[in-house]
């Protein structure tokens, strides 16, 4: 809706709670992005992919393409774990890694990497893995 892309995400908490009604109950690992203008407001979500109960496959090229073709200035990644635990895992460290290496080649930030279990979040920048 318009008053959706209005919204101004600055915190990880905000992300999460824009996501969390949507993606805690799902029963397999949906891949999202929040993509935001140059003053962090919202102009999309978009579902990059839709995996296993424990994994999603997730490359660069895919996760860039409407950023790009919308001159967009950051996205945030978002992803469930159907478990419930929002815990990271290695893979989640190690694409996380690889995503914000892929945007600041494109000039495109990713301020955030937002994972959601049932009710609770991890953010991999509060945890100092998104740089």
């Amino acid at each position: 809706t318009a008053a959706d892309r209005r919204t101004a995400i600055g915190t990880p908490a905000q992300a999460s709670s824009l996501m969390m009604d949507e993606m805690r109950f799902l029963d397999r690992e949906h891949f999202r992005i929040i993509i935001l203008n140059t003053k962090n407001q919202v102009m999309g979500v978009e579902l990059v992919s839709v995996g296993s109960l424990n994994s999603t496959v997730v490359h660069p090229r895919e996760v860039f393409k409407t950023p790009l073709k919308r001159s967009a200035a950051a996205i945030i990644l978002v992803h469930n774990h159907p478990s419930g635990d929002p815990t990271p895992s290695q893979e989640d460290i190690d694409l996380t890694r690889r995503l914000v290496e892929a945007g600041k080649v494109l000039g495109i930030g990713v301020l955030d990497h937002i994972i959601i279990g049932d009710n609770r979040y991890v953010s991999l920048k509060e945890r100092g893995l998104v740089l």
